[in-house]
């Protein structure tokens, strides 16, 4: 029997691309269905009770929370071509530690930079220093995990795809404080899998803009 493999996602979460490329890369075909997290589908309710957030993975029928798990199950699931976690036990913890300090700086410190007020921008500050941490891991290696594209890579490209609205909001050049940081986005960039599934900064922005104007902020 074929597996069944159904993707509960956010066209503009950073987490849903994560899933979405991880898939890509291991040539995983799935049903992918786009999801309403203001009137959240019974499906999404029933896969995922404790959270009710998106990405969920269901394969046969089995419900997969979680990003980072996903990518995780995915490679494991369909080993084949392309691992994403390093098979040595300390590099794969390495991955580990690094993706959990993206899931835990990133997502809070760059929602505040597009969801408060331009002269609030203390966020800005620290989302560079965040970036730049990241960028110091990267040092001079092609990927975060050295010539091979994997797990930390894939869980800090979506956010590529929001440098432009915190840019944006947030009055700040990443490309002048991170100059190698871009340097690797744009590799990555050169992966199909990265490509068909990051969206485009005009889409983003008028996302956001609707965000902002029902926060009151413009």
């Amino acid at each position: 029997m074929a597996d069944e493999v159904v993707l509960l996602d956010f066209w503009a979460s950073v987490y849903g691309m994560r899933t979405r490329i991880a898939l890509e890369e291991k040539k995983v075909k799935y049903d992918y269905r786009e999801q309403d997290l203001v009137n959240k589908s019974a499906l999404l309710l029933e896969m995922n009770p404790v959270h009710k957030k998106i990405p969920v993975l269901v394969h046969n029928g089995k419900p997969v929370c979680e990003s980072l798990i996903q990518i995780e199950y995915i490679d494991e699931t369909w080993p084949g071509e392309n691992p994403l976690l390093p098979s040595d036990p300390y590099e794969r913890a390495q991955a580990k530690f690094w993706a959990d300090f993206i899931d835990k700086k990133m997502s809070v410190t760059a929602k505040r930079v597009w969801a408060t007020k331009s002269e609030e921008q203390e966020a800005s500050k620290e989302l560079i220093e965040i970036l730049k941490t990241l960028e110091s891991e990267l040092g001079e290696k092609h990927y975060f995990g050295g010539k091979t594209f994997g797990f930390v890579d894939i869980a800090l490209i979506g956010f590529y795809s929001w440098f432009g609205v915190y840019e944006k909001y947030g009055n700040v050049s990443i490309e002048s404080e991170c100059s190698k940081l871009i340097a690797w986005a744009k590799r990555c960039l050169q992966r199909d899998s990265v490509t068909k599934t990051l969206p485009e900064l005009e889409k983003l922005i008028a996302l956001i803009s609707e965000r902002r104007k029902s926060l009151g902020l413009e």
